[in-house]
């Protein structure tokens, strides 16, 4: 009798120890996730607490907590505080600095992303991919990947690849939304002979020219060729650079059909490159934008969706496929903990991004959010060309140093407003200019 209760004290003993195993959990080589799971991976609810800093103050700010809201309702046990900044790039670098940064942030731009990653300073988060591969395009996998490790989801695109116009110039002149490059100049001409210019240039913010310059870029180059201007691989000489110039001079060059001219042009910022052709009567037909115009037309002129503004995709160039230029917001993670996990993979899901889409002003990069989440068939169009556009790249002068990206680059194409016929010269400075940045 003895025997067999020591053998069963022993069984039982063995049985604890393993039990004891299993609640304690492993860590992995990502460090600090442990064994929880999170709701959206089939397990339980995580505990603990996941501070987050991004930018977004007002209805952005409300839009956001909103989402974070959605977070912990989920994941009742986490507690979860959101703080905003101005210059997240600023406030993230002293905090890396004195070793207390947030636990998860959100970045303007993938270059600032891959900034953090090559100091250490983010987590990867490659436990998320699987997921991510269902609800995003590769072309934002490939964004948020440095060294063939993911450290960074885009939570919130924008759509730069949009058209927006002015729906009565369009039907007294009696055309459709173009869907190719020749058909847009051809509904330019007919515009102008109705009596409205065409086109809407904010050319005193030169970034509204290069965002133009990369549109046609896009199209005209490919992405592939996109990817290596964009890295410097090939020069601003090249001719598919020349090629694409010579496109947009067709636009800045017809200087009868630009609102105000050349010089009117290079003294229109850009909300008020929206709103005259929104005036009455309008001062032009359409303009070349991002999906924020919407907002600008909203607060600030009294036209209404579908009966008084809409929008198209930015036609095709040749035979350029199904392409979109934008921009985002990517969520990276600080401090790899089971709460910062959580909520990785939560902001990466359609019904986070959702939860924003339904208040308006946001464009979700993931493909699988429903077109039904958006509040008007405008802000549906927009999103719809962001999510289904067979390849993505974002914002070319965003990748760029800051010195060329967000400086010389600006100032040369507004030279080119100037003079559209100087492709040659155009090129030759735009190559000085990024030689010395990224020299410098």
């Amino acid at each position: 009798m003895k025997k067999h209760r020591w053998n069963l004290l022993a069984l039982l003993l063995v049985l604890l120890l393993c039990a004891v195993a299993a609640g304690c959990g492993g860590g992995d080589e990502e460090g600090g996730g442990g064994g929880e799971t999170t709701a959206e991976e089939g397990g339980e609810a995580v505990s603990g607490s996941v501070n987050v800093l991004a930018v977004w103050t007002g209805a952005e700010g409300e839009a956001f907590q909103a989402v974070l809201d959605g977070f912990k309702e989920q994941n009742p046990d986490v507690t979860v505080s959101y703080k905003s900044a101005k210059d997240p790039a600023a406030v993230l670098s002293t905090a890396v600095e004195g070793g207390n940064p947030p636990d998860v942030a959100a970045l303007p731009n993938p270059g600032l992303m891959r900034d953090f990653a090559g100091r250490g300073a983010i987590k990867p988060i490659d436990f998320a991919r699987e997921s991510l591969q269902e609800n995003y395009a590769q072309s934002w996998l490939d964004l948020g990947t440095v060294d063939d490790k993911l450290y960074g989801v885009f939570f919130k695109g924008v759509n730069k690849s949009t058209v927006w116009y002015n729906v009565a110039a369009f039907e007294d002149a009696g055309i459709e939304p173009p869907t190719t490059w020749d058909e847009l100049l051809e509904a330019a001409d007919t515009l102008k002979a109705s009596g409205v210019p065409a086109y809407s240039i904010g050319g005193a913010d030169g970034w509204t020219l290069t965002d133009l310059f990369e549109n046609v870029y896009l199209r005209t180059a490919g992405p592939e060729k996109y990817d290596q201007l964009a890295a410097h691989e090939i020069p601003w000489t090249d001719a598919s650079v020349k090629e694409a110039l010579t496109e947009m001079g067709k636009i800045l060059g017809d200087t009868e059909n630009v609102a105000g001219g050349t010089s009117g042009a290079l003294q229109t910022d850009f909300p008020t490159s929206v709103t005259q052709v929104y005036a009455d009567p309008p001062k032009a037909a359409m303009v070349f934008e991002g999906d924020f115009v919407a907002g600008v037309i909203k607060a600030e002129t009294q036209a209404q969706p579908e009966t008084g503004y809409s929008v198209f995709d930015f036609p095709a160039i040749g035979d350029s496929e199904s392409v979109a230029l934008g921009a985002g917001d990517v969520v990276v993670m600080f401090k790899d903990t089971p709460a910062s996990r959580a909520l990785i993979q939560y902001l990466g899901s359609p019904e986070a991004q959702e939860i924003w889409a339904k208040r308006g002003g946001f464009t979700a990069p993931s493909k699988n959010v429903s077109e039904d989440a958006y509040p008007d068939e405008i802000t549906r169009k927009a999103a719809a060309g962001l999510g289904a556009a067979e390849e993505f790249r974002f914002d070319l002068s965003d990748l760029q140093p800051a010195a060329f990206g967000s400086d010389a680059m600006f100032t040369i194409l507004q030279d080119f407003l100037k003079n559209p016929k100087d492709v040659n010269g155009t090129a030759q400075k735009l190559e000085r200019a990024a030689a010395a940045a990224y020299k410098g």
